[in-house]
C-alpha cells in the first residue's frame, strides 16, 4: 500500500469520530458551541480577555481554556495542537484602516491575522475557518489582505473560499452577515459544499421574544410582537474601551426604534404589568432588551451562561459568531473531512 493512499483509506475508516479543533480567539463561545454541536471538539481554546475564559470555563468545564494573547501562544508547549482536523478563529472585526496586511504600524487586528496563518503552518490542520467583517470578503479596500491571505493558505496547501453568510438564512431573527475564510486540504476541498439557506421562512424578532416579553405579565407584550415583525438589525458590541451597553450606531437605534425599541440602553429584567408601552413619548415609553433577549437573538441556548456584569454580558453576546450560524459552516466543513 502507498504512502499516497493510507491518510484517505484512515479517513474513511474513522468517518463516524468526533473532529478535533483548536480555536484561537474564542471570545464568549459561540463559534466553538456551534462547531461542538458540529461533530467538533476542542482539544485547546486561547482566549485574551479574563471574563470571556470565564464564561468558557463556566459552561465547559472540561475545555482547555488559556488567557492569553495568541501571539504569545508556541505549539510546542501544547503538543496536542498538531494535526486536529480544524484551526478555528474569532478573529476581532478588521477596521478598513486595517486593510493592507503589509502596512507598518500598530495594527492589532492585522497582526492577528498573521499570527493565524503563522500559526496554521506550525499546527497543519486540514482545515482552517477564520470568522470577521463581510467586507474582507467582498470590498474592494481588503483586496490587499484578502491577497495575502489567499496567498499564504495556498502556499502551504489549502484551496481557499471566501464566504458571506447571513444568520438570518439559518433560522436566526436578526440580519447579521459575517465574512469567513475557509481554507481545507486538497481532498476535503473537494467534497466541500457551502452551507445552503434553511427552507423555511425567515423567523421574526417579534417571534422569537414574545414569550420573554411575556414573562413578567406585560400585558402589550403580544401587541409588541405583533408589530415587531422584522428581522433585527445586526446586534453590536461596541469597544471594551468606552461606552456602555447599547444596541448599535445611530442608524441601527432608528431601527430599533420604529418597533418601540429603545436601542440605547439595554436592560435589566424585562417588562413588568405596570410597564406603558408609548413609543410616540419617545424612549421613555419605549421597551428596553434585556442581555437575555441578546442572547436569544444571538441564537445562545438558555444554558449558556454568560459571566461578569451587565455591559460585559452584553458585548461578549453581542461580538460572538451567532452558533446556529457557526453549526451550519460547521456542518459544511466536517462533512467534507467525512468519507
Amino acid at each position: 500500500m502507498s504512502n499516497a493512499l493510507a491518510p484517505g483509506i484512515a479517513r474513511r475508516r474513522d468517518a463516524g469520530r468526533r473532529l478535533t479543533s483548536l480555536e484561537i480567539c474564542a471570545g464568549v463561545g459561540g463559534l466553538a458551541l456551534g462547531l461542538e454541536m458540529a461533530g467538533f471538539d476542542p482539544v485547546l481554546l486561547i482566549e485574551e480577555l479574563p471574563i470571556a475564559c470565564e464564561t468558557l470555563r463556566k459552561n465547559r468545564p472540561s475545555w482547555d481554556v488559556r488567557e492569553m494573547d495568541i501571539r504569545d501562544f508556541d505549539p510546542t508547549d501544547a503538543p496536542q495542537v498538531f494535526g486536529v482536523d480544524l484551526l478555528s478563529a474569532g478573529l476581532p472585526r478588521l477596521k478598513a484602516t486595517a486593510a493592507n496586511a503589509r502596512a507598518r504600524g500598530a495594527e492589532s487586528e492585522v497582526d492577528l491575522m498573521r499570527t493565524t496563518l503563522r500559526l496554521t503552518s506550525e499546527v497543519r490542520p486540514r482545515c482552517v475557518l477564520i470568522d470577521n467583517v463581510p467586507d474582507l470578503v467582498s470590498s474592494k479596500t481588503y483586496f490587499p489582505l484578502r491577497d495575502y491571505i489567499r496567498h499564504g493558505l495556498e502556499d502551504m496547501g489549502y484551496r481557499c473560499n471566501f464566504l458571506i453568510l447571513n444568520a438570518a438564512d439559518f433560522n436566526l431573527a436578526q440580519d447579521r452577515k459575517h465574512g469567513f475564510v475557509v481554507g481545507l486540504d486538497s481532498v476535503a476541498a473537494n467534497r466541500f459544499l457551502p452551507p445552503l439557506p434553511a427552507s423555511n421562512p425567515r423567523t421574526t424578532v417579534g417571534e422569537v421574544l414574545a414569550e420573554s416579553m411575556r414573562s413578567s405579565g406585560w400585558p402589550d407584550a403580544d401587541s409588541w410582537a405583533h408589530q415587531a415583525r422584522i428581522l433585527a438589525p445586526t446586534i453590536v458590541g461596541g469597544s471594551w474601551e468606552r461606552g456602555g451597553a447599547d444596541l448599535g450606531p445611530t442608524g441601527t437605534k432608528r431601527a430599533w426604534a420604529r418597533i418601540g425599541v429603545d436601542g440605547g440602553t439595554v436592560s435589566d429584567a424585562v417588562p413588568r404589568s405596570d410597564f406603558a408601552w408609548m413609543p410616540r413619548k419617545g424612549r421613555q415609553g419605549m421597551v428596553r432588551l434585556t442581555v437575555e433577549q441578546t442572547a436569544i437573538l444571538q441564537g445562545f441556548p438558555d444554558d449558556w451562561h454568560v459571566a461578569g456584569r451587565k455591559t460585559a454580558r452584553y458585548r461578549q453576546i453581542a461580538n460572538a459568531v451567532p452558533p446556529p450560524l457557526a453549526y451550519a459552516l460547521g456542518l459544511s466543513i466536517s462533512s467534507s473531512m467525512r468519507f
